[in-house]
């Protein structure tokens, strides 16, 4: 026995002596490396800890900021938010049947794959549909789907729909503005949305309100210069002429000859902005501001300005434009009739474009440039509308003598319609150039001026001589009123060659013994038969006019028997 006690002892291997100590000395290290991670989590650095044990049972939730109004000049909303619901889930703890699902995605009218999606989408929280009707809202509840939820929100609504688009604009789902007054007056109207944290059970079931995190400021209402009265009178007038000349487009502008307010902004083709599936976005376009044209003989009266400016002609001066063409160089400019010897009033009332280019060569380049530039051609008009252009003016050193001759009688220059009816603001004046605005005056504003007062007064006769028989648009005139304006019929270019295609318009205002409004209209490729600014663009300034006239209570200054008929349709003038 004691044999094979010694043997097994000899057998039996002997462990290294620093083993122990060594895997004790590890364990006790790692204990304490534990015991001081959970000291530093617990003590220094717990908002891990906290972020993680909160949000098993905390939710923070934005609440929204109720966007201000816009009203017209009378107070009348035009843009109005309606209380509306927020479709939300989380989608872990959505616990639906399929029937449920269905119904689901039948209320929200999506399809179910989409309605699938949003469910498996890996976040805490997702949109199923905002802006959804009380209403629907309340059917969605009753299907008692864990983890679906709503909330309160804002829509907006627009009550004048397609009439008031163009100016207003829209607002996208998170009811900010996307387009017109809407996105330039994002920080006026949108005040800023607000937060509040709640507490969740563990369906997903909000169960209390723990703390305001932030309050919502409020948006704040904005007052428009637009009468919404002349809006709608405006749009049907314009509506109704783009129809009967089977038109592409159309554009028309009133302003307050004395403020330079915008009263009224109306452009075809439009929109329903309560309604937007499906609209193209060539239908939104404020043309009125955003798009150019070539504004033809609607630019004659300054040409005629910056000569009597320069002294180079008075109003009774004579030009003869005999045999009605005007070659230069290369290049033969036409008069649509052959007049012959004409003084300059009558240059502007025929609007003979052979006079006209000779009058401005009569000047130096840089003389009639400092006219243009004066009465805002080529400059911004600062309106604050998002996407309004400047036109083109280019400077008096690059312009060729062909090129200022065409000039005279608006070739070779761009514009809006805007600027165009704002820069006939020197001639309802005596002379100031009003700025304009889209939002409410209190009262009249000065212009910076640009031509003598004894100019703006010979140029304003001549304007009453064009719609007076003899001249281009006797279809322009009001009964009961004195009107003053001129005619615009331009080719179109394309491409850098001026095609058969044409833009019309008219530019004028009333009562001409003491101006309170002007008006601009343009009809983009008239093509029911007639396409001359007289035939096409006058009638429709003369209807809105006279209506606007009389709705605005402003005092006739002639008889009411004023419209003088031409004794022959030959002597209504046309032009080119």
């Amino acid at each position: 026995m004691i044999a094979m006690s010694a043997t097994r002892a000899a057998t039996t291997p002997k462990l290294p002596r620093l083993r122990a100590p060594l895997l004790f000395g590890m364990l006790l290290a790692l204990f304490v490396l534990l015991a001081a991670r959970s000291l530093y989590l617990q003590w220094i650095d717990n908002a891990f800890l906290q972020e993680q044990g909160s949000s098993r049972y905390s939710r923070d939730l934005e609440v929204p900021a109720h966007r201000g109004r816009i009203l017209d000049r009378f107070g009348e909303p035009l843009a109005i938010s309606t209380p509306v619901k927020a479709i939300w889930a989380w989608p872990e703890k959505v616990e639906a049947t399929p029937g449920q699902l269905q119904a689901l995605a039948v209320a929200l009218e999506l399809p179910p794959s989409a309605l699938a999606a949003k469910l498996d989408a890996n976040d805490d929280f997702v949109y199923l549909k905002r802006a959804v009707a009380p209403e629907v809202a309340a059917g969605i509840a009753a299907l008692g789907i864990k983890g679906v939820h709503d909330d309160d929100e804002y829509r907006r609504y627009y009550p004048g729909g397609e009439v008031m688009s163009h100016i207003l604009g829209f607002t996208g789902d998170r009811d900010v503005g996307q387009e017109g007054i809407e996105l330039a007056q994002q920080a006026w109207l949108g005040g800023t949305p607000g937060g509040r944290r709640v507490i969740i059970n563990r369906r997903g079931e909000v169960v209390e309100d723990v703390a305001n995190i932030r309050s919502p400021r409020e948006g704040r209402d904005l007052a428009l210069s637009i009468d919404s009265r002349l809006q709608y009178l405006a749009y049907r007038e314009l509506r109704a002429a783009v129809e009967l000349n089977k038109a592409k487009a159309g554009g028309l502008v009133i302003l307050d000859a004395r403020t330079g307010e915008i009263l009224a902004l109306a452009n075809l083709p439009s929109y329903n902005p309560n309604n937007r599936t499906r609209v193209a976005r060539e239908r939104m376009r404020n043309r009125a501001l955003t798009d150019i044209f070539e504004p033809g003989s609607t630019l004659k009266p300054f040409t005629i300005a910056a000569a009597l400016e320069a002294g180079k002609v008075q109003p009774s001066s004579v030009i003869d434009t005999a045999p009605g063409t005007l070659t230069i160089g290369k290049a033969t400019i036409h008069d649509a009739h052959r007049e012959g010897v004409l003084t300059v009033e009558q240059v502007v009332q025929k609007s003979s474009n052979v006079g006209a280019a000779q009058i401005a060569l009569s000047l130096p380049p840089e003389r009639m440039w400092s006219t243009l530039s004066g009465a805002g051609f080529g400059a911004p008009l600062k309106s604050g509308f998002p996407g309004e252009v400047s036109g083109r003016l280019r400077p008096a050193k690059s312009w060729r003598p062909i090129e200022q001759a065409t000039m005279a009688y608006g070739h070779g220059i761009s514009v809006n319609l805007v600027q165009l009816a704002r820069a006939y603001t020197i001639f309802a004046t005596d002379g100031e150039l009003k700025p304009v605005t889209l939002f409410k005056e209190a009262g009249p504003v000065a212009g910076p001026p640009v031509l003598k007062a004894e100019t703006a007064r010979a140029v304003r006769h001549m304007l009453e001589m064009v719609v007076m028989p003899g001249g281009t648009a006797p279809k322009a005139q009001v009964p009961g009123y004195r009107v003053a304006g001129k005619t615009g019929t331009a080719h179109k270019l394309e491409g850098g060659t001026y095609i058969n295609k044409f833009v019309a318009s008219f530019v004028g205002f009333a009562p001409a013994s003491n101006p309170r409004l002007i008006i601009a209209v343009m009809i983009d490729e008239p093509s029911g038969g007639q396409y001359y600014g007289g035939s096409v663009a006058a009638p429709v300034f003369s209807s809105v006019m006279g209506a606007a006239l009389r709705l605005l209570g402003v005092p006739t200054d002639a008889p009411l028997s004023s419209i003088l008929p031409p004794a022959e349709a030959a002597e209504v003038q046309e032009e080119t």
